[in-house]
């Protein structure tokens, strides 16, 4: 009996596999039993399901040692073209795993996460704490802070978000801070506090117009002046970046690029919305491509829009962890990727792997391709004569 489930369910797995497998079979559980990288579990497999397990757990393991190999050294290209790798994170325990997989820098620190778990809004004092402990224990990396992120599917309970029929085209991320200037504040006084060693850069989400962004450029400003006038001390030059998450940001990804240090594309979001797609509909959620042509032109957009005004475009959304994805992101000139850092190793490996100018010549065929299937295939192809090594999913 074989069940097909999703791919993110067996990152990390395949290395225990073989070992669940024989302790099922031994005391006759007749449950799960093995998993591959293509998304298929076997149930009460054969001895020789369980003699290919063993393999490749032997393979799993000595090529993680390889990853590790590579903690230190730099995502570099073959051809010396370098890109930064940062880690996404959301609690503290994540700067461990980050600093052991080797992070460039945290390209995503989301606050909301610890406004999640109280039972109130935190204090400026509070919060000052938390993200000068996340300062301290990134151990001299950039930190990149998102603003709060709330709505959608992430309302705390004391937030009294009345009842809507499309909350994740409703009150959530920048709309709802520049509602409540004065818990917006609040916030970016504590980043501003917790910035004073210069390494700490502030990135507001769910940005649409260029008029949300000044407005928010203009709250920081009133938390510097509020943070002078107490002599308290901050970093005057802090990078200012946006999420683009939504299609209105990309299309004026060369207005905002004028506005900021930094763009950061969130894919998640910029995905379903640009495909009228809910990621969360198992009715609707195959059609969620994004591999779609639609998307990688869009992404070509926002990053030569970047790159035209001379500010870095970084990826912090869930694509820019797939190792299916690295080469073309790589050749459409990603600066950054962010991601969870446990797939650190896998996008360095990929990165080190390949020559910046072949990337950008397979990122240009991809480009001229009609359907998510010819792309995937396209690149799966490339990795199995590449990389045959690295899980892709296929």
């Amino acid at each position: 009996m074989r069940v097909v489930v999703h791919r993110a369910a067996l990152k990390g797995l395949l290395g225990h596999t073989a070992e669940v497998a024989k302790a099922s079979k031994r005391e006759s559980l007749g449950w799960l039993i093995g998993f591959t990288a293509n998304g298929t579990v076997y149930v009460n497999p054969s001895p020789e399901v369980l003699r290919e397990y063993d393999r490749l757990r032997n393979e799993h393991r000595a090529f993680n040692r390889e990853l590790d190999s590579l903690r230190t050294l730099p995502a570099l290209t073959r051809d010396g073209t370098r890109v930064m790798l940062g880690a996404n994170i959301g609690l503290l325990g994540d700067l461990g795993v980050a600093h052991r997989h080797g992070a460039d820098q945290v390209g995503l620190y989301r606050t909301e996460i610890a406004f999640l778990s109280h039972r109130d809004f935190l204090t400026e004092a509070e919060q000052v704490l938390l993200y000068e402990r996340v300062v301290q224990e990134a151990r001299g990396l950039s930190v990149t802070i998102r603003t709060l992120d709330l709505g959608a599917d992430k309302y705390p309970p004391y937030l009294h978000v009345p009842q809507e029929a499309n909350p994740f085209l409703g009150w959530r991320g920048i709309r709802v801070m520049l509602d409540r200037p004065e818990l917006f504040l609040e916030q970016l006084r504590a980043i501003l506090r917790a910035s004073a060693r210069k390494n700490v850069g502030v990135m507001f989400p769910m940005i649409s117009s260029i008029k949300e962004v000044r407005r928010a450029k203009q709250l920081l400003e009133d938390a510097k002046a509020q943070l002078k006038a107490r002599t308290i001390a901050y970093d005057d030059n802090i990078r200012v970046g946006v999420m683009v998450e939504v299609p209105a940001a990309a299309v004026i990804a060369e207005d905002l690029a004028r506005e900021v240090s930094f763009l950061s594309i969130g894919t998640n979001d910029l995905i379903q919305y640009l495909l009228a797609v809910d990621r969360g509909n198992d009715i609707v959620s195959p059609l969620y491509q994004e591999f779609h042509p639609a998307v990688v032109r869009f992404l070509r957009r926002i990053i030569e829009r970047g790159k035209e005004n001379k500010v870095w475009v970084g990826m912090c959304g869930e694509m820019a962890g797939d190792p299916l994805a690295t080469i073309l992101l790589l050749g459409l000139g990603l600066d950054e990727f962010s991601v969870v850092p446990h797939v650190l190793p896998e996008i360095k490996k990929i990165i080190r792997s390949v020559k910046y100018r072949d990337a950008k010549k397979i990122a240009k065929q991809v480009l001229e391709m009609q359907t998510e299937d010819e792309i995937k295939k396209h690149l799966s192809s490339l990795m199995k004569e590449k990389l045959p090594d690295v899980l892709t999913g296929d």
